[in-house]
């Protein structure tokens, strides 16, 4: 696809059904049609996201460095969003291929790309100590089922599983590296801070 065939316009409304309607949203994606407007729209999502953390910096949320730190991932999320969401969706690809999917790398981009619109909502929970992480993965989990159901064919008890599993581990990561955190610091601002950088 031509940059400038992108309809700028109507990623607004993709974004909403992305999180209103997942199962219809993933159900009617192109499984085809190359990688740039997918890219050009998880981008835009890291953007929002830089915003996002820069508002929260303003109000001494967020990671530490507050407004600085909030005004430079204006610039540097865009640029980690493209760059992750294709190692990302990688990952993602091998782990679908393990469990039976017969969709191809491409596929598993476009998914990956348009579960961006998670970004800035997980970056708001990410600001609560703990229950922000609890939360964070629960919607991931969500969400990656519905793609594995509704993109890649995987059986919904077998997504549940696999990606429970998984996400379970990494939540227990988290947490513990949270906590030790929390141990090794006086409770604060800057206790706070790390905390919430961990859990990130």
């Amino acid at each position: 696809m031509d940059p400038k065939d992108i309809d700028f316009a109507a990623m607004p409304q993709k974004a909403i059904s992305v999180i209103t309607k997942p199962a219809e949203f993933f159900q009617s994606m192109e499984k085809t049609g190359g990688y740039v407007e997918p890219l050009v729209f998880a981008v835009i999502m890291g953007l929002v996201t830089g915003v996002v953390q820069a508002v929260l910096g303003i109000f001494g949320l967020g990671q530490p460095g507050g407004i600085s730190y909030g005004l430079s991932s204006i610039i540097m999320m865009p640029i980690a969003v493209a760059i992750g969401s294709f190692i990302g969706a990688a990952i993602m690809f091998a782990i679908w291929k393990l469990m039976g999917s017969a969709e191809n790398y491409e596929t598993s981009y476009r998914a990956c790309a348009y579960t961006m619109t998670l970004l800035p909502i997980t970056v708001i929970f990410g600001v609560i100590p703990y229950a922000g992480v609890v939360i964070t993965a629960a919607i991931g989990l969500f969400y990656v089922v519905k793609v594995s159901v509704h993109v890649h064919r995987i059986p919904e008890q077998r997504a549940w599983l696999v990606f429970g599993i998984i996400i379970a581990i990494m939540l227990l990561l988290s947490l513990y590296s949270q906590l030790k955190i929390r141990r090794m610091m006086p409770y604060g601002a800057a206790g706070w801070s790390v905390s919430r950088q961990i859990s990130a």
